[in-house]
């Protein structure tokens, strides 16, 4: 990681403002070159010209100097903040190029804060969210995470997984020594609370991923029960074709919107029914994968029409995913002579409105439930990488909870141990050496 490298650090496209970034070794001689300047002084905002190789005159920006390690990285970094626009932002990182940096790989400022030790894995996955959250709620949990909320937790379960090790690796290398004769009820409840611990915050984690990710909310229902009527209204303009003829919709339609504090993305479904022709039958498929794939269902129902089959399938489907999903439940078109049979549907709390004139109860009951998922207090994991390594942690856990009562130490030991990875997989790497340091201070043994 000696090279320097550069790279527009702003959104591409024209704004007041952007930022190329440079970083490494060469990082102040490079952009000493580039400004025609002497000296940087250290985090002081110099406004400089910026020069190309043929000493053409391309801004006036200004120029930041961050000396290693004490930046990002960890190592030299320059910035330099001109005025926006591609062609500005572009011909001074031409010039840094120029000046002998290389172009910076996706992501490559901040693999080097974490091969400098500045963030670890969780605050590099926080900050790479961050940039992509759909609510308030998910930047709040993420500006946490990069002020180490999760390394610390994370430390914290690790710590007391080495715990549990160390008593383990003790009985069997001192098995002469005086030991608390409840040596293994200490270990297994430490597991015990280890384990519910760790599958709270799985559960919480796996539940409000719509939070970090966008809601999805997929409307179905019959053919012309109003889906399109309400994606229209949800975005506040005529998105979808609206018409008396059934199957008009003959493919998902997605659409992102706000709602609250929260970014979601509406799927309005071909209708649910027997398929006409192939192209509807795929229609038809892709809506049932679209529930599947929801996180909040809005079912529709026409409150002018009589139940019938059409219905009842996607009353089957509701029921078939009532466990897993959020859903809301319409019966449309309240404006006409009302001839569905309401009580089918009482299971889940049906709203009666007519979309057409008002579909605000519904954008409410829609953000109700969306700023239930962060009533929890619970640690979350904001990705499947850590949503993986929990559970292999918890996996290892149960694994060594039987040789731990039959008392095979040494088994028991290879599963913490798997343990002990899996979770420190989230931060760091494990370090044997730390193990050791627990165990020999913890107890004293003066060995």
């Amino acid at each position: 990681m000696n090279d320097t490298i550069t790279a527009v650090a702003t959104a591409y496209g024209v704004g007041s403002i952007a930022i190329i970034r440079l970083s490494g070794d060469n990082a102040l001689s490079i952009a000493k070159t580039v400004a025609k300047r002497e000296a940087f002084n250290v985090r002081y905002a110099h406004l400089t010209p910026l020069y190309n190789a043929k000493d053409e005159l391309i801004d006036e920006a200004i120029s930041i100097y961050f000396q290693g390690p004490h930046s990002f990285t960890g190592e030299d970094v320059v910035e330099f903040q001109c005025h926006g626009g591609v062609v500005v932002a572009q011909a001074i990182l031409k010039a840094t190029l120029e000046a002998g940096a290389r172009l910076a790989e996706p992501g490559e400022f901040s693999k080097r804060a974490f091969m400098n030790g500045r963030i670890d894995l969780t605050e590099a996955e926080a900050i790479a969210q961050l940039i992509e959250a759909k609510s308030e709620d998910a930047a709040k949990i993420l500006a946490k995470q990069m002020k180490g909320s999760l390394r610390e937790y994370v430390e914290e379960v690790r710590d007391q997984l080495l715990y549990a090790l160390a008593y383990s690796e003790v009985t069997i290398d001192y098995a002469e020594e005086d030991l608390p004769q409840d040596l293994i009820e200490q270990i297994q409840a430490r597991l015990s609370e280890i384990s519910i611990n760790l599958q709270r915050t799985l559960q919480a984690s796996e539940s409000r991923q719509g939070l970090m990710q966008g809601f999805k909310v997929s409307l179905i229902g019959k053919p012309n029960v109003g889906k399109s009527s309400l994606l229209n209204a949800l975005l506040h303009y005529n998105r979808a074709i609206v018409s008396e003829i059934a199957g008009t919709t003959r493919d998902t339609i997605e659409e992102e919107v706000k709602i609250g504090s929260h970014m979601i993305r509406i799927v309005d479904t071909a209708g649910i029914r027997e398929a006409g022709d192939e192209i509807e039958r795929i229609g038809i498929e892709r809506s049932i994968e679209a529930v599947e794939e929801s996180d909040i269902v809005i079912a529709i129902f026409d409150g002018s029409r009589v139940l019938d089959d059409e219905d009842r399938k996607i009353i089957e489907l509701m029921n078939a995913h009532k466990e897993d999903r959020e859903f809301i439940c319409v019966i449309n078109k309240q404006d006409l002579e009302q001839r569905f049979d309401r009580a089918v549907l009482e299971p889940f709390s049906p709203r009666a409105l007519s979309v057409k004139e008002n579909g605000s109860e519904l954008i409410s009951d829609l953000k109700a439930i969306m700023d239930r998922q962060n009533v929890s207090d619970e640690m979350m994991l904001i990705s499947t990488r850590q949503i993986e390594a929990v559970r292999n942690t918890l996996v290892e856990i149960n694994e060594a909870i039987e040789p731990l009562g039959d008392q095979d130490l040494e088994i028991f030991s290879f599963h913490m141990n798997q343990a002990i990875h899996a979770m420190a997989s989230i931060t760091r790497p494990f370090d044997n050496d730390e193990m050791l340091d627990k165990m020999f201070g913890s107890f004293c043994l003066g060995k």
